[in-house]
């Protein structure tokens, strides 16, 4: 064993620092006396030097297993850096052709390699372990070891098969390291390496530094990041989406809004990949919308804003990526945007997966749903699911914190829940207890029963969201426990037992609704809907609409209508790039009738001194949709209609609905040909007419007063009328 001054200098010869951050040291200390080492520590704690160091100093070459290419690269550079030889480290992937990897395995026979990076799938191919079992290895290092398990939020089969193919190698001793794991995917960990009687070194979780908020999220939610996001003016951000196709549309809209972004996501060709990271590490970018493929091993340290457009499927996967905000100790807000309808559409996106993987699914969404709803310490809540007691009732940095919610006396409902799990025999989760709770006669409690048992009904005069906080806060306070074998499985303590013999004052703070009518509600009052309309600039739009109709001979409908009309009213276009802006004008319309109503909205602006709402508009990005331009070009080609929505895979109603957006935004199209050829002349002449008088478009309007025409004829010949009349 080395002695501690040695250490410190080969600290500071080889990396620069004075210190060890944390338990590196023992950590360290460990690994050199070929011990199995397991290392819990969170992101930005210093885990990459706990096996370099080591590599260094002891003879043979390291092999580091780790799970992304972009992130061996950045550690295979960033050792290079540290060292004169250029040998120091390697990676062995997918991305290396025949001739770097013959240059890789000369450099590791000649003694230059310490560290050798390599994926799981490389591992397991034939000809690279036949030749690990020719080197000198000093020891396996396995990064980012939550993926061996299913129970973790980044899953990898391959992961897997490491302890099969390090017992085909040769034994060495093993260090594994992840920066987020609850007991139970420790446990997992352990067992799937081979490692049980490893020396466990964890580091607490706490980033005193990060600050937390959950957001109800509405249909202004584009508007909300957008505006949150230029109240960091100048700052870095991650924006993380579940979807690459989100990431690709929100980057779009961040971009029209003037906002420096970029998209990243693994469907994207490695080379703008990589253009990417490399502009937001340069800060020539200030802001990255992503799905979860960024991020893992981005050493930049003054992220200061993380923003979750949805809701992660697990609270390993909100802490890992919350974790990328204020590395080096400096604000991190960690801002995520909250709906139950998320949920419901990841819960049915793991539809058609084994019955097993559901059920983790399930369990980790569940565990998602109580952080983002509960109303006590966010910190105390994350902290408690990875194991770790959070000893403050006020973090003071996270919303629940600085808004505090008042708690009530929950004495009764705390024995009531404790009395239920024991009567269940402690066999159930937190579901079934509550619906037994609850008195609900499901499938599953008459399969067992459990309708006949005393305390089925015991708690129908609370809500489930009253009863799913008191368990939360029965677990936290240590009352009650869950099975790490089987997860999820409700197990009463015995702080629990002594409760039910002799009770204590147990208080719960009334939850956070999420309901979406609440969340759309606060969306109404706060977007302040029409009542921020200009009332006195929408009449005299409307004169003017009424006036120019009165010229061309159409309905003012035609020209624009009403929301549109009350949109300028709200938001002051004042050139006609903005004005193509406004729900339902298009380039075709503001070109066609804009310059009149822009001159005038621009005058009535500066004559009143009217400050402009231009900070919270938010700009869409043009439709590009191929299916639009599709349509008019078929429509052009004179397809018929009918064979036209059956090529493109959808019913008539919707392509009429398709072709109305068409001709609405000012787009002309002629579909005489098809007309001709469905209705009767007479027919198409009354419905035209109609239009031509009418005070609105409204369908339902027509349809009463034309009453032998159907519905999609009634559509077919306004779209005539629209295009031939506005367009």
């Amino acid at each position: 064993m080395p002695n501690v001054d040695f250490l410190y200098q080969e600290l500071k010869k080889n990396f620069g620092f004075d210190t060890f951050k944390g338990n590196q040291k023992a950590i360290i200390e460990n690994v050199l006396a070929l011990n199995d080492t397991f290392v819990l520590m969170p992101t930005g704690g210093g885990k990459s030097l706990c096996y370099q160091l080591p590599a260094l100093l002891m003879g043979g070459t390291a092999i580091i297993i780790s799970p992304l290419i972009a992130l061996m690269k950045n550690q295979v550079d960033a050792m290079r850096n540290f060292s004169e030889e250029e040998g120091i480290a390697h990676f062995l992937n997918s991305s290396l052709n025949k001739a770097s990897i013959e240059q890789v395995k000369n450099d590791i026979l000649a003694g230059k390699t310490k560290m050798l990076y390599v994926a799981p799938e490389s591992l397991n191919k034939i000809e690279n372990a036949e030749f690990l079992k020719q080197i000198k290895i000093s020891f396996f290092a396995v990064d980012e070891a939550h993926c061996i398990s299913e129970w973790g939020h980044d899953f990898r089969p391959e992961y897997r098969r490491i302890r099969p193919i390090i017992n085909e190698i040769g034994r060495h001793p093993i260090i594994a390291l992840t920066a987020t794991a609850t007991p139970k995917v420790q446990h997992d960990i352990q067992k799937t390496l081979g490692m049980t009687d490893a020396l466990v070194f964890r580091s607490s979780f706490n980033r005193p530094n990060l600050y937390y908020e959950i957001r109800p999220k509405t249909d202004d939610v584009d508007k909300d990041i957008i505006r949150y996001i230029r109240s960091q003016k100048g700052k870095s951000g991650i924006v993380y989406c579940l979807s690459r196709k989100k990431v690709e549309e929100f980057a779009e809209i961040l971009k029209a809004n003037k906002i420096n972004a970029l998209a990243y996501h693994a469907g994207m060709d490695a080379a703008t990949r990589s253009d990417n990271q490399d502009s937001f590490l340069l800060e020539k970018v200030d802001v990255i919308v992503a799905t979860i493929a960024f991020g893992m091993g981005i050493d930049k340290p003054d992220i200061r804003f993380v923003v979750h457009y949805d809701i992660p499927k697990s609270l390993e996967g909100y802490y890992q990526e919350t974790g990328r905000a204020g590395r080096d100790g400096g604000e991190g807000q960690c801002i995520t945007f909250y709906s139950n309808k998320d949920l419901v559409k990841l819960e049915k996106f793991m539809q058609g997966k084994p019955v097993a993987e559901q059920e983790i699914g399930k369990q980790l969404l569940l565990e998602t749903a109580a952080y983002a709803e509960a109303a006590i310490c966010r910190r105390i809540v994350l902290l408690h699911y990875f194991g770790e007691e959070y000893s403050e009732k006020n973090c003071g940095n996270c919303d629940n914190c600085l808004n505090p919610k008042k708690q009530v006396e929950a004495q009764e409902l705390l024995q009531t829940v404790l009395e239920a799990v024991i009567a269940l025999k402690e066999k159930f989760k937190t579901e079934y207890v509550v619906n037994v709770l609850m008195g609900k006669e499901t499938s599953e409690i008459e399969t067992y029963s459990h309708q006949d048992l005393e305390v089925f009904g015991s708690g129908d005069d609370e809500d489930e969201k009253t009863w799913n906080s008191v368990i939360r806060h029965a677990l936290i306070e240590g009352y009650m426990d869950k099975d790490i074998e089987n997860y999820g499985l409700l197990k009463v303590t015995k702080k629990g037992k002594d409760f039910l013999k002799k009770p204590v004052s147990f208080k719960i703070v009334q939850d956070n609704d999420f309901d979406e009518e609440d969340s759309e509600e606060v969306a109404i009052k706060t977007s302040g809907g029409s009542s921020a309309m200009d009332p006195v600039l929408f009449s005299i739009m409307s004169d003017l609409r009424k006036k120019m109709a009165k010229k061309l001979n159409v309905p003012p409908y035609v020209i624009f209508q009403d929301p549109s009309l009350e949109a300028m009213a709200t938001i002051y276009p004042i050139n006609i790039d903005e004005l193509q802006n406004i729900p339902g004008v298009g380039a075709g319309k503001a070109k066609r009738y804009g310059a009149e109503f822009v001159a005038l909205i621009k005058k009535h602006v500066e004559e009143n001194e009217i400050e402009r709402p231009e900070d919270l508009r938010v700009k869409t990005v043009a439709n590009k949709s191929k299916l639009k331009v599709a349509i008019v070009q078929s429509i052009d080609r004179k397809v018929a209609l009918d064979d036209l929505a059956e090529s493109k895979g959808i019913d008539f109603n919707e392509l009429l609905t398709e072709i109305e957006a068409i001709v609405y935004s000012g787009t002309k199209i002629n579909i005489d040909y098809f007309l001709d050829e469905v209705i009767d002349e007479d027919k198409l002449a009354d419905i035209f007419d109609y239009f031509q008088q009418a005070e609105s478009d409204d369908l339902e309007a027509a349809i009463n007063e034309l009453g032998d025409c159907s519905e999609e004829e009634i559509r077919l010949v306004r779209i005539k009328f629209l295009s031939d009349m506005a367009n």
